[in-house]
């Protein structure tokens, strides 16, 4: 279940792929189609997330920066096999 942080409201376009920076602000970057290589990144709103470990944050489909606790199993423990 995510639960929404911050609100954007972004207009997506179709062709590029949306994502949350490393300063928490939200860019895009067009996609690689058909032999073609993507575009440069290039910032659409300023949002200002804080990140915290643990939490995979993404853009929703309303625009918005949402996030999801990430699920891991062992966490750097390798489990033994039988």
């Amino acid at each position: 279940m995510a639960e929404k942080v911050a609100k954007a409201g972004v207009k997506r376009v179709e062709g590029y792929l949306y994502f949350i920076d490393k300063a928490g602000d939200i860019s895009r970057a067009k996609m690689a189609r058909g032999g073609k290589k993507g575009g440069a990144r290039e910032k659409i709103a300023k949002v200002g997330v804080k990140k915290q470990e643990g939490y995979l944050y993404f853009v929703d489909k309303h625009g918005d920066v949402s996030r999801a606790k990430m699920v891991r199993r062992g966490k750097g423990k390798k489990k033994k096999r039988r």
